[in-house]
């Protein structure tokens, strides 16, 4: 029987070595009042002295690992010698920081705990940090840029929702976070990345986002495009057929990886 038990931990460990290089748990009592599990990949071989990275966030109800069953994280580490950053999103987190105090306070726990972490641990190149992320996690790679445009070179979204008055979860999730859906309840347009764009005004950040002309979340990529726009924020982006699915993402990512690594600060 400790023999069966001892082969099953060996196949467990096998299978964790093939897919990603580190498992880390990140204490957060104060932030997440809980521990954040994080998956991150690394070049296999490579001669830089600093690497750049891409923090790849996930969509609602999904975890650490889900990128991971998407695409080839490794081999996109490999390809394009990136550090590539699976932090877990709780869910439901939104990956942002709740009013109330005593909710999830996300966005701390990401630029507190999360990147000191990743940055003390790996030789980072801090002038090509990137964030990308499906769905809500399209939410808060954008969110993040926005707010914090000195820590990022650029960011994504595939399938993001770009601006909370249309997300599903305005009613449930996402109003636990930030309160009551409304039209009186102005977080949702102060929390919604394309109300924010301003704030990438003149800074030439490499910007990439898309959405499958299926998506119900379609308009909302319309409305950023027109934003872009309206503020000449160069931006890439991208309509194409599909819808809001796994299977979806896991191709418009990859085109996601090819922009970064074209867009590397020297």
């Amino acid at each position: 029987m400790r023999a069966i038990k001892l082969i099953l931990i060996i196949l467990i460990l096998g299978v964790y070595d093939l897919h990603a290089q580190d498992i880390l748990t990140i204490p957060s009592p104060k932030n997440l009042k809980q521990s954040d599990s994080v998956l991150v990949f690394k070049p296999q071989q490579s001669s830089l002295d600093k690497l750049p990275i891409v923090y790849l966030l996930h969509g609602h109800n999904a975890n650490y690992k889900s990128w991971s069953k998407l695409a080839d994280l490794q081999k996109l580490a490999n390809q394009y010698q990136f550090i590539v950053v699976c932090p877990d999103g709780l869910k439901k987190s939104w990956y942002l920081n709740s009013p109330s105090k005593d909710s999830l306070q996300y966005e701390a726990f990401f630029l507190e705990e999360l990147m000191p972490a990743i940055n003390q641990r790996y030789k980072v190149d801090h002038h090509n940090v990137f964030i990308t992320g499906a769905s809500m996690g399209g939410f808060g790679a954008m969110y993040m840029i926005t707010k914090y445009p000195k820590l990022f070179a650029g960011a994504g979204s595939t399938s993001g929702v770009l601006n909370l008055r249309y997300s599903a979860f305005r009613k449930t999730t996402i109003a636990y976070l930030i309160g009551a859906y409304d039209d009186k309840n102005k977080l949702y347009d102060d929390y919604s990345p394309v109300n924010s764009l301003q704030a990438l005004q003149g800074l030439n950040k490499a910007l990439i986002f898309d959405t499958g002309t299926e998506d119900y979340l379609y308009i909302t990529s319309k409305q950023f495009r027109q934003k872009c726009d309206d503020l000449k924020i160069k931006a890439t982006y991208i309509a194409q057929p599909g819808g809001h699915t796994g299977g979806y993402w896991s191709k418009s990512i990859l085109k996601h990886f090819e922009f970064f690594s074209e867009n590397l600060k020297k």
